[in-house]
């Protein structure tokens, strides 16, 4: 997701085989958690390193940057496209010792609200989903009593499935969201209303 160089060779293959490219979904991410700074009983006791921060940023905000750079002209030259861009919750209110992935997130954000203007003459729409508390395997290693904590701050009671974002994309992606860009679709039960 990082190397721009891999990336185009990606997109040429893709055009090559398929022809064109009318729907783009960014949606690789990783997370690499940790305070800013973290004392224990005054004394420092660890903050997030540069390595945290720049391989979070790396791949889940210069990843996206990179990939719609190199599908945009093969859309523009297609009469148009969809570009959907993975952002979180987080992106929207914070999230404590997420520095890294909040800042990243909410950079996706600004990102796609920019696009949908700068595309929008070459009939590219450009949106976001910010999904909330999904069931996925990132989840699956938080501690029960946390995991129950988030669902009880979801107004709906539950977590999502990756399904509700995928029909979400789908929606998106499909014409009959055909006069929406620069949005953010918030897939998240409720959570964001409920905090």
């Amino acid at each position: 997701m990082t190397s721009a160089a891999s990336v185009e060779a990606a997109v040429a293959d893709v055009v090559a085989r398929w022809g064109s490219i009318y729907v783009l979904v960014n949606n690789a991410g990783i997370i690499r958690d940790g305070q800013l700074v973290k004392y224990k009983e005054g004394t420092l006791a660890g903050s997030m390193s540069d390595e945290q921060f720049d391989s979070v940023i790396g791949v889940n905000l210069r990843g996206v940057f990179v990939c719609t750079r190199a599908v945009s002209p093969v859309m523009v030259q297609g009469g148009g496209g969809v570009i959907l861009n993975a952002s979180s919750v987080v992106g929207l209110y914070g999230n404590f010792g997420q520095t890294n992935y909040v800042a990243s997130k909410a950079g996706v954000i600004g990102m796609t609200q920019v696009w949908a203007r700068e595309l929008g003459k070459y009939h590219i729409r450009v949106n976001a989903i910010a999904p909330g508390f999904i069931d996925t395997e990132m989840m699956r290693h938080i501690p029960e009593k946390i995991l129950q904590g988030m669902i009880g701050r979801t107004p709906l009671g539950r977590m999502g499935q990756p399904e509700d974002v995928a029909n979400a994309y789908l929606w998106l992606a499909s014409d009959g969201a055909s006069f929406i860009s620069g949005i953010v679709l918030s897939v998240d039960g409720g959570v964001v209303t409920g905090t």
